[in-house]
Order: structure tokens, then sequence, then C-alpha cells
């Protein structure tokens, strides 16, 4: 009966790390991590496009081609 408790605590302890991860990434999100702006229609004149926001908007990094 004592594993049975023992296993119980070791299951909501691997829950709350599981809880605090996200596995779905936003298109906000994956634009930030390439230090991306988002922009509703196109990107504005110091910045060129490096991928999507959404629905017609775009990720935008400022500078050149690397």
């Amino acid at each position: 009966m004592r594993i049975l408790y023992l296993l119980l605590v070791v299951l909501f302890v691997v829950l709350q790390g599981v809880a605090g991860q996200s596995y779905f990434s936003s298109p906000i999100r994956a634009c930030r991590l390439r230090r991306g702006t988002c922009f509703f229609g196109r990107c504005p004149q110091p910045y060129h496009h490096v991928g999507s926001c959404g629905l017609r908007s775009s990720c935008c990094v400022r500078g050149g081609w690397k």
C-alpha cells in the first residue's frame, strides 16, 4: 500500500514538470526567437521578411541579409 502513495507522489512531481513546458510554439514566439518583430502586412523599409506571424502578419528582422 505504501508503494501506491510513493507512485502517486512521483507521478505528481513528473506532471508538475511537464506542465511548465509548452509543446506548441506560436508563430509569434518563433519570430521572437529569430530576433524578429511582427508587422501587419509587409515589412517596412529597414526590415526584411524572414517568416510569418500568422494571417497577414510578417516576421521582419532589421538589417540586411547575413
